[in-house]
Formats: structure tokens, sequence, C-alpha cells
């Protein structure tokens, strides 16, 4: 009867440990900026970003973006869309309000110097750079109603990530992330399109408003849940589905100073940042 053998322990296979990333160039934090048009960053300190996106057309993201932080928006084909929708990360029952941003600011579209008012009378955000002069507050979302009146349907199971997508189902995505349901789906800013009023009273859409290189930011006056959609305008008269790809930079500026464009603009602005400073006192 043969001795029995003495088990030899288990060890672990010795297997390299990568190093950890350099600080510099942290995980998924590539610098995907440097393929934007120079003159489209004019302004930005580009040694103070925190991440940056390209978003194809037809896609939509989220984050959390702290005070004193930047997105600058850039159209890397002609003709975008960004439908976007801001709400308190510190009560997100408080959200962007439309019509007393544009009441209080005596306009119906937005530029360089208007903030993105809360229900609450606060600026969430200011538009402090901007290469264009309009961007639609008025032109709602294309829902899937419309889009497949329009376009047809081409689903997930069929078309991969060429599928349609439409801008309410986006945000709808985006903002459940945060708790946040149908009910709370607010009426978006549309970056990059223009939509002007007749004689008639009618709205009207201005087909590739927005150029490459087009550029416009928004400065975040409070600690905001900010969700996008790329998808179509809802009134674009393009019977194509054809969204374009825009390019986002975030960076950090710091809060608005006591001299900023934007609390010169209107008394109403001033104040509404004032309101926004007093909350982070």
């Amino acid at each position: 009867m043969s001795e029995p053998q003495a088990s030899t322990p288990w060890t672990e296979p010795a297997v390299p440990v990568p190093a950890n990333p350099p600080q510099a160039a942290p995980v998924d934090a590539l610098a995907l900026w440097q393929r934007f048009p120079a003159a489209a960053l004019a302004g930005v300190d580009t040694a103070r970003a925190m991440w940056s996106e390209i978003v194809p057309g037809g896609g939509h993201w989220s984050w959390r973006m702290p005070r004193g932080s930047a997105i600058r928006f850039v159209a890397l084909e002609d003709g975008p869309n960004v439908s976007a929708v801001l709400y308190s990360a510190l009560e997100k029952l408080e959200r962007y309000n439309m019509p007393d941003s544009l009441k209080a600011q005596h306009t119906a579209h937005y530029q360089a110097g208007h903030v993105l008012m809360s229900d609450m009378g606060r600026s969430l955000a200011s538009v402090t750079a901007d290469s264009l002069g309009w961007h639609d507050p008025l032109g709602a979302l294309l829902d899937n109603e419309r889009l497949a009146a329009k376009y047809g349907e081409r689903r997930y199971e069929d078309a991969r990530n060429g599928m349609y997508r439409s801008g309410k189902d986006g945000l709808l995505i985006e903002i459940g992330k945060y708790g946040l349901s149908k009910r709370d789906l607010i009426a978006p800013v549309n970056l990059f399109s223009k939509v002007s009023v007749d004689a008639q009273g009618r709205f009207q859409f201005a087909p590739q408003h927005a150029k490459a290189g087009d550029f416009v930011e928004l400065r975040f006056d409070m600690d905001v849940i900010f969700a996008i959609s790329t998808a179509p305008h809802a009134l674009d008269p393009n019977p194509v589905y054809a969204p374009k790809k825009v390019g986002l930079l975030a960076w950090r500026c710091g809060a608005a100073p006591a001299n900023d464009a934007c609390r010169a603009f209107r008394p109403e602005n001033a104040r509404a940042l004032h309101n926004s400073d007093v909350l982070y006192l």
C-alpha cells in the first residue's frame, strides 16, 4: 500500500498588479476636448477641465454638476439640438422654470447674459458664452408619437445603436436615475436651436441655425442635476431622422464673481444670482 501524498497548499498565482493611473490622466477621463475646434474653446481654462464627452446624435446623458462648474457645448456637425433639463441637487422639487425665466428677463430666447431660474427665484445656471445669440426655450420635446409619425420606427431589436430615440424618452431615462419620473419632466432648454414666432403667432423653426464649431456655455450657480438629449428638435422640418453629435467639456470656472456679466445683464438676473449665493453662505 502506497504512502499517502502530502497535499501541497494552494497559492494564488503571482499576477502583476497594474499601477494606478496617474492623477493627471484618471480612468475614463479622456481628453476628448482636444478634438474640438480650438476656436470653440476660447475662454475655457482647459487646465481646469473635469471631463469631456462626445454625445452622438439621438443620445442622452446626465450629470450632477457642482456649483462653480461649467459645461461648454460645441457643435461638431451642422444643425445639432441639445434638449436640457435642470433640477436642484439639494432639493429636487426645485427645478428650472421656463415661464419665470422668460418673464423676468423680458425675452423669448436665451443668449449670453441670461440665467436659467428655478421656481424659487434662484439661478440654477447662467449662459456665460455663446456664438449664436439664440437658443430655444419654447419648442418642447420630440415625443414618441411625433417621432413615429414623422420618421417611422426603428427599434433597438432591429437597428441596435441605429434605433430612433425621442428626446422625451431620453430625458425620462436620465432623470429616472435620480428618482425622478414622468410627472417631474419639465419644459427643456433647446440649445443650438432657434424658434421664432411669425405675424400669425405660429412657431417657425430655423433649419441649420447652428454650424459646426458653434458653442454655448452654461455655468452652474447651484449644485444641479443636469440631463440632456441630442434627439432632433420637435419642430425640425427635416423628414429624415438625422440628429447630430455634440462635444461637451466640463471645467471648474468658479462661482459668479461680483462683476459677472450675467449679474449686470438685468436687475432680475442679479437678484436670482444673489438668491443662489445666499443658499451657499
